[in-house]
């Protein structure tokens, strides 16, 4: 396109799965090549790097301090570290990176006026709309399945590796223990698409994207300290970071699957009244204003 605008496919005709499939397939093809976000998902891969190869330092010289926790149960198995990688991202850096995707998806077009040539076509604001959520929930879950293979990786390559002891002491096979993995990645990608919900919503309120990801954080951040707050006990249930964690219950025998369930229903919930928030909101705004 003139006047420096990213390429993208034509939108399809309305109506045809084809044409909404060709659509995601283009979202998903800028999205992942947009240099900025290749940056954010090599930062997210090479911090399980950095955990893993300053526990194996620690672990080695023997001081374990405040973390000794964290420090015996990774250098005691390396898939440990699948979990301590995702109990440091999942509160913020993980966040940032899918606010930023999330935030931008409706605000950067509008900004950069690609998004009146979307709606020439007949694409439909309510299928645009949900293509650009789905490419949000499509990179929440990428970043948080990279995270996890880097930290797998890295943990089989610095600690060794076998039975895993759960957080309950007991202990199961490393076959199981993928499986757990593979269950916590499904938790926090769903937390994940929680919150792409509700930065789709900021990124229909506005034309300005680093305004929708500013917001986004904020609110992330906020609600985290509210939930802190021990006066605040009894809404800290409704507040979704209060949630993001609840993939420790994969590490519990047997897991946790009422806690996790909530938590899944909480970020159902949210992506639910958000989604349908951003729609109501983008299928009335003034796009040519």
């Amino acid at each position: 396109m003139a006047n420096g605008a990213p390429e993208r496919a034509a939108p399809a005709r309305r109506g045809t799965a084809g044409g909404t499939l060709r659509l995601l397939g283009s979202e998903l093809g800028l999205t992942f090549r947009r240099p900025r976000n290749i940056a954010m998902l090599a930062v997210l891969a090479a911090v399980p790097v950095i955990i893993g190869v300053v526990l194996r330092v620690v672990s080695d010289d023997g001081a374990e301090g405040g973390a000794g926790s964290i420090i015996t149960a990774v250098a005691g198995n390396g898939m440990m570290l699948t979990f301590a990688a995702l109990f440091v991202l999942v509160p913020l850096l993980l966040p940032v990176a899918v606010a930023v995707v999330a935030g931008d998806s409706v605000a950067g077009e509008a900004g950069m006026g690609t998004l009146r040539y979307l709606l020439a076509a007949p694409a439909g604001r309510t299928r645009l709309l949900a293509v650009k959520y789905a490419n949000a929930v499509v990179f929440g879950l990428a970043a948080t399945a990279l995270v996890a293979a880097s930290a797998l990786i890295t943990g089989f390559l610095l600690f060794p590796v076998g039975p895993i002891t759960l957080l309950s002491g007991s202990t199961i096979p490393l076959a199981e223990g993928l499986v757990r993995v593979l269950v916590a990645v499904g938790y926090v990608a769903a937390g994940m698409a929680a919150l792409a919900a509700l930065a789709l919503l900021l990124s229909t309120l506005t034309e300005i994207s680093i305004g929708a990801i500013a917001a986004t954080l904020v609110l992330v951040v906020v609600t985290q300290v509210l939930g802190a707050i021990p006066q605040l006990a009894p809404v800290e249930p409704y507040l979704l970071p209060s949630w993001w964690l609840g993939f420790d219950g994969a590490l519990r025998a047997p897991m946790a699957l009422d806690d996790m369930g909530q938590g899944l229903l909480v970020f159902a919930a949210y992506a639910v009244v958000c989604g349908s928030a951003a729609w109501a909101r983008f299928t009335t705004k003034d796009i040519t204003a």
